[in-house]
């Protein structure tokens, strides 16, 4: 299991989408410097009206390249950091990691700690686009194909271009959740 980064992006607004940078800076416990959903508590802000002291466990956005591919082959106009994502990958279904897999981006090493549960935003910024980032597996599960969401172990910086080294947790291996 091997990938790249494609792209970054930050925001320091509460804006759906994100701006491409050059490289972004991972700050442990907190998540992208400068951007609006950093922090040790939760920074979403249907997280903050359920409890702000909650632990912020979506710090750090990631979201493969290859959904762009399906997504625009079905004429949708979606490209990297249009679904609020911080990095872009390709080359690694981010999809079928566990929990807790530690990704080592560039300088900074991030865990996994659960999918994107796709919201009505997503519908606002396309109409028609929620329906396209969820899918039902062949036991009827609902798929979610928005992405996943880590907290930050080691700070460090991220550029496109950097390899993503993909250190698995110890079995059993637990299967990601909406966080």
């Amino acid at each position: 299991m091997a990938g790249r980064v494609l792209a970054v992006h930050r925001s320091a607004s509460h804006s759906f989408s994100k701006y491409a940078e050059y490289a972004i800076i991972l700050v442990p416990g907190l998540g992208v410097a400068g951007d609006a959903h950093s922090g040790a508590t939760v920074r979403h802000r249907s997280r903050v009206a359920r409890d702000p002291t909650a632990p912020n466990l979506r710090q750090v956005h990631l979201l493969q390249a290859e959904l762009f591919d399906e997504l625009v082959a079905r004429d949708f106009a979606v490209f990297p950091g249009d679904l609020g994502e911080n990095i872009t990958t390709r080359g690694l279904n981010l999809l079928e990691l566990p929990t807790g897999t530690r990704l080592r981006l560039g300088t900074a090493e991030i865990e996994i700690t659960g999918l994107r549960n796709p919201c009505s935003q997503i519908d606002r910024f396309q109409r028609g686009l929620t329906a396209a980032v969820l899918e039902r597996s062949p036991e009827g599960a609902l798929v979610r194909k928005a992405g996943v969401m880590a907290i930050v172990q080691e700070g460090g910086e991220i550029r496109a271009g950097d390899a993503i080294v993909v250190h698995l947790p110890p079995l059993p291996h637990r299967p990601l959740e909406p966080v």
